[in-house]
């Protein structure tokens, strides 16, 4: 019998994974469900994004092994993206590494600086695949708590006499939709600079429905110093299955990553650089359509949260709304399957993202308002 290594019995399948397969299994029953789920962006890049993509696949070159670091065109659009909408200053040459997703890069990361028993901070609630790849690293995880009446924002006090190695942040903050405030963010750096952590910055939602400033982690004086930001083309110009992602952090951190990075790929497929440098070259008014987009598809779930009595801020940003159930005795997951059993639409429980994430549950905007519109009907009839 060939047994499986030990660090997959710390896992289990992807939640969505396995999700989808039920749904799956609906629908052949003839079963139409409303997928309310999966932050899977449904529109269309810019027109521009996809034209240039396919002048480029018809080069000769195209289908070519490209640069482990991105061709270098891309790694200079990256740079003046962060100089356009964030006011930073990044050295395309030493400072910027493109991923094959951000998701990719949080197991680069990780694979680079964590050894077994290291610990590491990691949010509750927050995005599971941080939690995931530790486990497989075999590093000690330690949960920090995020709560509803601090702004889902880290009690630091709680956590100076932790030793972390690394420790991950999100704003706006998934699941939720927190943003955080300058001052908060340049308080999480201070702590990380005072003891000595990786602190890395996941920032893939900064322009949808943030009213604010869109915040980098190098907007805090000295961050560099100790400081990663992974960033992502999935959200802001609806490429999820191109993936394009990015890590940003100083020459040092870049090239350790790199030796980790260079044994998983050979590059990134030419067309698709050139198709994100083009998404990249567009100015404010291709989020503001986007942005108007979601306002109308948010108002929808907003009414549907109303409906069913649950309990949601109108100041998150981000694809999705984050709900509390208000019936205390309520079980997030029961009432997500009874939902789906109910109305055949899925919704996310919150407890996927963590304990603290129990009683609440997540609606994606990630559905034209006609199929919005078909949800609250069958909500509401």
């Amino acid at each position: 019998m060939i047994i499986a290594a030990k660090r997959t019995y710390q896992i289990s399948e992807y939640f969505f994974s396995e999700k989808m397969k039920e749904i799956r299994k609906l629908e052949k029953k003839g079963l139409k469900i409303i997928n309310l789920g999966i932050g899977n962006p449904d529109l269309l890049p810019p027109y521009g994004v996809v034209h240039n993509m396919k002048k480029a696949s018809e080069l000769k070159h195209a289908n070519s092994y490209q640069n482990y670091i991105g061709i270098e065109a891309l790694r200079s659009a990256i740079s003046n993206w962060y100089k356009k909408v964030y006011q930073v200053d990044i050295d395309y040459k030493n400072e910027i590494l493109p991923l094959m997703g951000s998701k990719e890069g949080i197991m680069h990361i990780s694979m680079s600086y964590l050894n077994k028993g290291d610990e590491v901070l990691i949010p509750d609630p927050g995005y599971p695949t941080y939690s995931s790849i530790s486990k497989l690293l075999e590093a000690k995880i330690i949960y920090y708590n995020l709560y509803e009446y601090e702004n889902w924002i880290p009690i630091l006090e709680n956590l100076y006499k932790i030793k972390a190695k690394i420790m991950w942040i999100n704003y706006p903050h998934m699941p939720t939709g927190a943003t955080i405030p300058f001052d908060k963010l340049e308080e999480i750096v201070l702590f990380a600079k005072k003891n000595r952590v990786l602190l890395v910055h996941d920032n893939p939602y900064s322009f949808i429905l943030n009213n604010k400033q869109p915040l980098s982690i190098f907007n805090i004086k000295g961050a560099k110093d100790i400081a990663l930001e992974l960033n992502s083309l999935s959200k802001s110009y609806n490429m999820p299955g191109w993936r394009v992602g990015m890590i940003i952090g100083k020459k040092e951190f870049i090239n350790n990553i790199l030796k980790i990075k260079s044994q998983m790929d050979s590059g990134m497929y030419y067309p698709i650089q050139i198709g994100a440098i083009e998404a990249m070259n567009h100015d404010s008014e291709w989020i503001e359509k986007l942005n108007m987009e979601y306002l109308k598809r948010r108002k929808i779930i907003w009414e549907i949260c109303d409906y069913l009595n649950l309990k949601y801020s109108k100041k998150s940003s981000g694809i999705f709304v984050w709900a509390k159930i208000t019936d205390l005795d309520q079980n997030d997951h029961i009432w997500s399957d009874k939902f789906l059993k109910t109305y055949r639409i899925f919704v996310t429980p919150g407890r996927v993202f963590g304990h603290n994430g129990k009683g609440y549950v997540r609606f994606s905007m990630c559905c034209p308002v006609k199929i919005l519109e078909q949800a609250k009907n069958r909500i509401f009839s």
